[in-house]
């Protein structure tokens, strides 16, 4: 790579960084309120022990962290999928998705959060500790990650996001193999430019509730 690439490679990546910071907080005083909303709704949600969801995910450079959501779903929502054997093979060949009304992991009010997609804003936290980014490529779980096959190191050689160009393409309407080629597009072309486009046009899908699972 030139010096020239090199460099306003580095001045993305800086002004990508400032750019995190001040919309994430700017964000959570704004949506502090209906934080605060959702937070005791989710405490006195009987069918779950906590407020917050917290999974591994894979993040820049192959590196795990704790992914931060409000919980959905109810406890041990994984056993409870996994045992029923129909339907979590037909979750594994449906792009690890399944219809809300027939996911029994999903709690009601998980389905409202997930539809109106309130049960992202924690994620707001992971990109103040720079685990994750407002846009890019949305964080795998490790079994999902065999999807890039021999692709997964540039997969992984961006921050993930909140959102990114398969969020703004249909999110969850769009599964694998073509949420490869859409995800590896932004590793290839992402510009801040770019960003700006794709945070508004995530926020029309969110508008429009498409793609929500």
């Amino acid at each position: 790579m030139s010096n020239k690439k090199n460099n306003l490679r580095k001045t993305y990546l800086i002004s990508k960084r400032i750019f995190d910071i001040f919309l994430s907080l700017i964000a959570l005083i704004l949506f502090s309120p209906l934080f605060l909303i959702v937070w005791i709704v989710q405490v006195c949600n009987k069918s779950i022990s906590s407020p917050i969801f917290k999974q591994k995910r894979v993040g820049y450079q192959g590196e795990l962290f704790c992914i931060y959501k409000f919980q959905s779903m109810v406890d041990d929502a994984e056993n409870v999928l996994k045992s029923n054997p129909e339907l979590y093979d037909k979750y594994k060949k449906n792009n690890y998705k399944l219809e809300p009304h027939e996911d029994p992991r999903i709690t009601p009010i998980g389905r409202f959060l997930r539809k109106t997609s309130l049960d992202e804003l924690p994620q707001l936290i992971n990109v103040l500790k720079g685990q994750m980014s407002l846009v890019g490529p949305r964080p795998v779980v490790i079994e999902e990650l065999n999807e890039y096959g021999i692709k997964k190191e540039k997969f992984l050689s961006v921050k993930p996001g909140i959102t990114g160009y398969w969020q703004a393409s249909g999110r969850s309407s769009v599964g694998y193999p073509e949420r490869v080629d859409i995800e590896l597009y932004y590793v290839d072309n992402c510009s801040f430019f770019f960003d700006l486009k794709l945070i508004f046009m995530t926020a029309f899908q969110v508008l429009a509730r498409k793609g929500a699972y």
